[in-house]
């Protein structure tokens, strides 16, 4: 289990962190590209996310060549993976909720001498907190579940995440432990009740506001 919330932690994170940026430039800044962009993002959600898993594993696997620690058989790698599954659905999300900011509130703290990256830390990450707690959770969550790529990638027993490990118990033809895996089940269930029960408060509004708008 400690396997699996490091690095759901490090995804949840890591998600928030860049694609909070991405979204605020997306957003509020004008650059060349910038429509393009945000099609291509769109449009890379529009595939199952499974019909790339041979170009990875080839691609992962030229990696692990020049980068060990980034290849197959590494938690980074794995992180890696997981963080380009996930930018172009929590940019579109987060995106969404930083429309619905006034930008009169840019500009009045651009008046009074605010920087672009002032105006990200101190006006965009206070007001948008309900959004970035939303993407963190369904990050954290999307991670610590996941079995298809942890168990494809993951080679080292000792680094195998919650999922892969329970299904151990019962994946065996002639060895099937179901009082395990429930009793598994249940333990691995409590990190993310104790963390949905922490952020219940801002997920309505989040999800709402940064769906719907935009």
């Amino acid at each position: 289990m400690f396997n699996s919330f490091v690095l759901a932690s490090a995804n949840a994170l890591i998600s928030v962190f860049i694609g909070g940026a991405a979204a605020f430039a997306f957003s509020r800044m004008k650059f060349r590209g910038r429509k393009t962009g945000l099609q291509a993002l769109l449009l890379v959600q529009v595939f199952p996310s499974f019909l790339a898993i041979a170009a990875i594993y080839v691609m992962m696997d030229s990696v692990y060549s020049v980068f060990p620690k980034l290849g197959i058989g590494s938690m980074g790698g794995l992180l890696l993976i997981y963080l380009g599954g996930s930018m172009g659905v929590n940019i579109w999300l987060l995106r969404g909720y930083i429309n619905t900011i006034p930008l009169e509130l840019d500009e009045a703290a651009r008046i009074d001498g605010a920087s672009t990256s002032q105006v990200y830390w101190l006006i965009f990450f206070p007001l948008a907190a309900p959004v970035l707690a939303v993407t963190a959770l369904l990050a954290f969550i999307g991670t610590f579940n996941e079995f298809i790529l942890a168990s494809l990638f993951l080679t080292n027993v000792d680094q195998r995440t919650v999922a892969v490990g329970l299904e151990s118990f019962i994946g065996a033809a002639l060895g099937q432990n179901w009082g395990p895996f429930a009793a598994g089940s249940l333990l691995a269930s409590i990190p993310l009740v104790v963390i949905f029960l922490s952020l219940q408060r801002f997920i309505i509004g989040g999800l709402t506001q940064g769906a719907t708008k935009g």
